[in-house]
């Protein structure tokens, strides 16, 4: 299975990692804005495509169906300003696992990402050095001796490193703490996001917590910083789960109450599906609701959204049918089909 149909130890709370490096290429302007200036770029990349190895495809924006782009961006593998401002020059490097994931001509000339299920900073950061490592002897990044790597934002200069967690709080938001926990932690040079990163709203009680440093400090201590951080939105999490659960009946009568519309509904819209996933996660978690797995669950999530929902099926709808052809993926899924 690919990553995020996984779930491991802290999925309860987190449920995926990301690394992102950020890299521009010796004897290349920034902000390659020139469709012949890309291509030298792409063709130079593709050319040492073997030796990079990963087993790597290269695949250009323009020569996927809307659907596939709008996938890749529900599944969280590339940028929804990525497809919006590069859809007829960006490009990837992607592997079948989906695990690892490389924008060409975004922001910056690279920007590699490796992701994981739950929380492992640290392990998929040792794979995205490794990949780094490699792509950097094969063809050169621009650097500074006394800034590091450079890179079209100054934010990111430095390590080019964003580390980041997809946090699932929907404890602390049904306890009215969720927003007090977050601005707590954003004293500490934390960014909170939205499910799609950057200018993004939170939906499902799903938050993008990522480092905001990347210069004059390590790679080490950015994940140190980050791990602490996460380990004490996990406390608070759990914490408020405990209090909610305190309330049997209240608590599991909205857990079932979500679970039977998801079960019997006829027709469901992406966001409404969202909340009570939301509910229905926290349920299994907590091995409230017991007619449910992690993987179902997880197949629920990505089953759902509007683009992937139309690849699952293998066929394009309108809103009103793909709410219709919602409810019934929904079921299928919980039936075990």
């Amino acid at each position: 299975m690919n990553w995020y149909l996984q779930s491991s130890e802290n999925s309860d709370v987190v449920k995926s990692t990301r690394i992102r490096l950020a890299r521009n290429l010796q004897g290349f302007q920034f902000n390659l804005n020139k469709k012949e200036e890309l291509e030298i770029l792409e063709n130079k990349i593709k050319e040492n495509l073997y030796q990079i190895g990963y087993d790597l495809k290269f695949l250009k924006l323009k020569d996927m169906d809307d659907i596939t782009k709008m996938s890749l961006v529900e599944q969280n593998l590339i940028s929804p300003d990525f497809v919006l401002n590069k859809n007829e020059t960006g490009s990837i490097l992607i592997n079948d696992e989906e695990n690892i994931c490389i924008m060409i001509g975004n922001e910056n000339h690279l920007e590699i990402q490796v992701f994981s299920c739950g929380l492992a900073l640290e392990n998929t950061l040792n794979l995205a050095i490794e990949i780094d490592q490699k792509i950097e002897e094969i063809l050169g990044y621009a650097m500074s001796e006394k800034y590091g790597y450079l890179t079209t934002c100054p934010n990111n200069v430095g390590t080019g490193l964003r580390a980041s967690v997809m946090v699932h709080i929907p404890a602390l938001s049904k306890t009215k703490n969720a927003e007090k926990v977050l601005d707590a932690i954003n004293r500490f040079g934390i960014h909170i996001r939205g499910v799609y990163g950057e200018n993004t709203e939170s939906t499902g009680d799903m938050y993008q917590i990522s480092n905001q440093q990347t210069l004059g400090i390590t790679e080490k201590e950015i994940i140190q910083n980050l791990n602490v951080i996460v380990d004490k939105i996990m406390k608070q999490e759990r914490q408020a789960r405990k209090i909610l659960a305190k309330d049997d009946i209240a608590f599991e009568d909205l857990i079932y109450r979500s679970y039977g519309i998801l079960r019997y509904c006829k027709k469901i819209s992406s966001e409404e599906t969202r909340d009570l996933l939301s509910n229905i996660k926290l349920g299994t978690d907590l091995g409230i609701l017991k007619e449910l797995t992690d993987l179902k669950v997880q197949k629920l999530y990505l089953y759902t959204k509007p683009a992937n929902l139309q690849k699952f099926l293998g066929e394009q709808y309108e809103a009103l049918e793909r709410d219709i052809k919602r409810a019934e993926v929904i079921q299928q899924i919980l039936e075990g089909k």
